[in-house]
C-alpha cells in the first residue's frame, strides 16, 4: 500500500467515525443588529509618488563607497 494513499485515506475513516456533525458557519439572519462599524474609503492612486528616472552610466565603485562610508577613523 502507498503511503500517499494511507495519508489520505486515515483522517477519512477517522473523520466518518465522529460522534457529531461540525457547527454550521452561516451568518446570522438579522445583520442589521450588529454593532460593527466601518472606516470611510479613501481612494489613493498608485502612481501619485512616481518619479521619471532614466537610465544613466555607472559611477566609479570607488567614489560611491567613500561616499556613503562612515565619516570617522578609518579602520
Amino acid at each position: 500500500m502507498k503511503l500517499s494513499f494511507l495519508v489520505a485515506a486515515v483522517p477519512l475513516i477517522a473523520g466518518g467515525c465522529a460522534a457529531t456533525l461540525p457547527p454550521e458557519v452561516i451568518a446570522s439572519g438579522d445583520l442589521t443588529a450588529t454593532t460593527a462599524t466601518a472606516r470611510p474609503i479613501h481612494y489613493h492612486s498608485p502612481v501619485v509618488d512616481y518619479t521619471h528616472r532614466i537610465p544613466v552610466d555607472p559611477k566609479p565603485w570607488r567614489n560611491q563607497n567613500d561616499a556613503q562610508a562612515p565619516q570617522g577613523a578609518e579602520s
